[in-house]
């Protein structure tokens, strides 16, 4: 069984090894679909996002047609085909927030980081996402970056509260 320092070394792991640690993962669930959710989270943990390569590679060892991967992973908003940063920034454009400024705030990242919502910074560093409601609306406008939340976030905040990340 993978264990978890293993997981947690992936980022010093050559792209074969990564996928052999995988094929392992796959062996370890008997390369069951029952299992495909637990053999996708494995896989998004080990490269950190699922691409096409790696969805090819799952179906293509578990015998399963590419289009069932597919339809799992999109189905669930967990996993992601596309590379994420190191820190992902989710504003929240409930109603609350929205009022309050949230949509400036969305604006002023996009400007800031150079990157529109659902993309990633070219030095892996930042991503940038939407929410439709954090639970925060006293604390509105509120941003996420990671699981921290940032209360009453305003444009002129946002240089000081990323540049706390660098």
């Amino acid at each position: 069984m993978i264990t978890h320092d293993e997981i947690c070394s992936v980022h010093s792991m050559t792209e074969t090894e990564k996928f052999s640690m995988l094929e392992q993962v796959m062996d370890d669930y008997d390369r069951k679909e029952s299992n495909l959710i637990q053999i996708l989270h494995m896989g998004q943990a080990i490269f950190g996002y699922l691409s096409p390569e790696v969805q090819s590679f799952i179906a293509n060892k578990m015998d399963i047609p590419n289009s069932k991967v597919n339809s799992v992973l999109t189905f669930y908003s967990f996993f992601s085909t596309k590379p994420k940063g190191k820190y992902t920034v989710s504003i929240c454009l409930g109603t609350a927030c929205y009022v309050r400024g949230g949509k400036e705030v969305v604006n002023k990242l996009k400007e800031i980081l150079s990157i529109d919502v659902g993309e990633t910074t070219d030095d892996k560093i930042f991503s940038l996402q939407v929410m439709r409601c954090i639970g925060a609306c006293g604390l509105a406008p509120a941003m996420t970056i990671n699981d921290k939340v940032y209360k009453q976030v305003n444009p002129n905040k946002l240089h000081r509260i990323l540049g706390m990340l660098k």
